[in-house]
């Protein structure tokens, strides 16, 4: 054949394969739409994603399985999905692909998929939960954000309205609309942001949301404003023990309480690793932890069940953050008051203690260390782990890519096979610890090893929280990954 020809078949080829994306696009949207089912591919979102990123991710999705997943049987499993009668879901086609490759039997792509989904039908019905910000900073408006993005039918989360201090105006309603419709780090907001100067509210993608002013969490009705039973997102930072966040519980209309980090007298959760040790029902007030924390525990976890550890020590390498100064200035903290963005800064980080909050068995095991960096987002933790038992590179990053694809830590541990990662790379994703299979150091005894945890300390953070916040609220969907 020649050269043309083949060039011919190729055309044709990528053709079809984004004719095929454009339709599976099409179903990702009514199944969304219509029946608040979505659908991801290897813990990846695909609501929102153009052709060449579906195509790129069915690219990933075949390399971290070691089998091509096409876009084609793609198509053919999303339509079985689609005959089907589900209840609100979370599912991921890329498992579902995979394992269907797998059956050794011939079946049919509608008859593996209901036998495979057959437990969505013990789904209990979900009750809307309405959802308050308190505060609207870095991380107070990437949740606004998701929340938005992923309002479907709203028989999730609803955000009703957001809580700032000072006077709200035309001039302060446009500053907040800009911050949130643009990010120098994670880029425009994909949908409307509008103001609405007489309701005081920010009307976001045709909803809205009110903007309240109060000088404490006890001044405000929150029923004034329509809201009913509601979860309060605290990401300020300025209440931080449970004596303080219960003053969110005064107001009517509010009745849960999630903090967006380490707390102190209340459960600190790290979703997968311990959300189900307190129950909604009985527990009013939760933390979400820390960024970091969030980062190395599940991680910790995989490797504490498989080989067990003995001891080690976390370096967290952090992007800096608003608490630094920009310039050389008086800080009450040594050395952050040095410029942040021309300094690495050595400084603490209690996510070594704050582990055990999630992981009792790490009780005295870490100590650790954060070198603040130059970069505005995108961290990285460094352990240096003592085993129980031996192991290799090959075995290690087996394991952990083991947890990355089954079981309870799927929405937690990414694996990377990028032997060319950066910081930069990581920026955007989902998953709040990125493993970088390429960096694992195991020493000659088998015991000792190097791990290297990448993790977007804003945008992943900001997913673990989100994923919090359904687990507290009731509204966890059905899900199969």
């Amino acid at each position: 054949m020649s050269f043309e020809n083949v060039y011919e078949k190729e055309l044709s080829f990528q053709t079809d394969r984004r004719k095929a994306a454009v339709s599976f696009i099409n179903i990702i949207s009514d199944l969304w739409y219509d029946k608040s089912i979505e659908l991801i591919i290897f813990r990846n979102q695909l609501i929102d994603r153009n052709v060449s990123e579906i195509l790129n991710l069915h690219e990933y999705a075949g390399e971290f399985v070691e089998k091509p997943i096409s876009i084609f049987d793609s198509v053919e499993i999303a339509q079985a999905i689609k005959t089907l009668s589900l209840p609100p879901a979370k599912l991921d086609i890329g498992k579902l692909t995979y394992e269907f490759h797998l059956e050794k039997k011939q079946t049919n792509a509608l008859a593996f998929v209901s036998e495979k989904l057959k437990n969505a039908k013990d789904q209990q019905d979900i009750t809307p939960k309405d959802v308050v910000l308190y505060g609207f900073g870095r991380i107070g408006r990437l949740l606004a954000r998701e929340l938005m993005t992923r309002t479907g039918q709203g028989s999730l989360m609803r955000l009703r309205a957001i809580v700032t201090r000072g006077a709200i105006d035309q001039t302060v309603l446009e500053k907040r609309a800009s911050l949130l419709k643009y990010d120098s780090v994670h880029g425009d907001f994909p949908g409307t942001v509008i103001v609405d100067a007489k309701k005081s509210a920010l009307i976001i993608n045709g909803t809205t949301v009110h903007m309240i002013s109060a000088k404490g969490p006890e001044d405000i009705d929150y029923t004034k404003y329509g809201v009913q039973d509601a979860l309060i997102i605290d990401n300020t930072g300025a209440f931080r023990n449970k004596e303080e966040l219960s003053r969110h519980l005064i107001p009517t209309g509010a009745s849960k309480v999630l903090l967006t980090a380490p707390g102190a007298g209340i459960p600190n959760i790290v979703h997968g690793v311990n959300h189900t040790q307190n129950n909604p029902d009985d527990t009013d007030i939760f933390s979400a932890a820390s960024c970091t924390t969030n980062a190395i525990t599940p991680v910790l976890k995989a490797i504490e069940d498989s080989f067990g550890v003995v001891q080690g020590h976390l370096e967290t390498i952090h992007a800096y953050t608003n608490d630094q100064n920009l310039v050389d200035n008086m800080h009450k903290k040594h050395r952050r008051g040095r410029a942040a963005a021309l300094n690495m800064v050595i400084t603490e980080t209690g996510a070594g203690k704050a582990v055990t909050k999630a992981l009792p068995s790490f009780e005295g095991k870490l100590t650790s260390n954060a070198i603040r960096v130059p970069v505005p987002n995108g961290s990285l933790a460094i352990l240096k782990l003592e085993l129980e038992k031996q192991t290799t590179v090959k075995q290690l990053n087996a394991t952990l890519k083991k947890y990355a694809l089954e079981g309870n830590l799927v929405e937690q541990i990414k694996y990377s096979l990028n032997n060319e990662l950066v910081s930069s790379d990581i920026v955007g994703s989902s998953a709040p610890s990125i493993f970088d299979s390429n960096a694992t150091i195991v020493a000659k005894d088998g015991k000792n090893i190097v791990i290297y945890v990448w993790y977007d300390n804003e945008y992943g953070y900001s997913h673990q929280v989100i994923r919090l916040a359904k687990h507290i609220s009731k509204v966890r969907r059905y899900t199969y990954y």
